[in-house]
């Protein structure tokens, strides 16, 4: 059973090819454990849109995102707005999603930002 406190406790390690991405009941599992997140579209991330009262808090929220990709080794795609982050992860080498992804996003969450 996976719990944020789980995902929480790992660290991102290299990911490559077939064998390191996740089936469709392993992303569902991680899912549920990450509040306001979402599948994209197509299927080959997640993502979630976070609101701020302005572009200082927003800068500040994306420069703790970078902290958090720079010590994991793990970038996520950002959209960056006045008002608002949307941060989107995904594993290219393994062409979808890996545990590295999840991880990730719970760390996000102990930012303790609520999403908008």
């Amino acid at each position: 059973m996976t719990t944020l406190e789980i995902l929480r406790s790992q660290h991102c390690t290299p990911k490559k090819g077939d064998a390191d991405a996740l089936s469709r009941d392993e992303i569902d599992t991680n899912l549920a454990v990450l509040d306001g997140w979402r599948l994209t579209e197509d299927g080959s991330g997640i993502a979630k849109a976070f609101r701020f009262r302005d572009y200082f808090h927003t800068m500040a929220f994306v420069n703790a995102v970078a902290s958090i990709a720079h010590r994991e080794d793990h970038h996520p795609d950002l959209e960056v707005h006045y008002d608002r982050c949307v941060v989107h992860y995904s594993t290219h080498d393994v062409g979808g999603l890996s545990l590295n992804d999840f991880i990730c996003a719970a760390r996000v969450e102990d930012l303790g930002v609520s999403a908008g």
